[in-house]
């Protein structure tokens, strides 16, 4: 059973590699949005995996998030996700999600999971090819 409440963090360095400039989404070397949003996604991925049965994962369909302040490189940012909802089917996640550097908050806002069995998950995706 999930349980609502849960939490996930994950922390990293800021790095020249992780900057809007490098990932196009910006031209300064400031911590990029893309690189916040994934570990928001990666922070709740990780939250929810520990509740999934052999063969199940889980997939993002919704992200809806804020990028309120930038953090230098070199400063340490990190990432939070709180189980906040499951659907009545159970097959649907919602999250919290919020990030923080070394100075304060820098975003928050709002993501679902959907929980998929990773083998037909990935025959449908494939099947495109075809």
């Amino acid at each position: 059973m999930i349980l609502i409440g849960t939490k996930c963090q994950l922390e990293q360095t800021v790095t020249e590699e992780l900057t809007a400039a490098a990932v196009g989404s910006g031209a300064l070397p400031v911590f990029g949005t893309p690189f916040m949003a994934a570990m928001m996604e990666n922070a709740a991925m990780t939250c929810l995996q520990n509740f999934l049965e052999e063969g199940q994962g889980s997939v993002g369909t919704h992200l809806e998030i804020s990028h309120d302040a930038p953090t230098p490189i070199g400063m340490n940012v990190w990432t939070e996700a709180e189980i906040t909802a499951v659907s009545e089917n159970g097959k649907m996640v919602g999250f919290t999600v919020k990030a923080w550097d070394e100075k304060g908050p820098i975003g928050s806002g709002t993501h679902t999971r959907a929980i998929i069995k990773n083998d037909k998950f990935l025959a449908k995706c494939n099947a495109k090819l075809d």
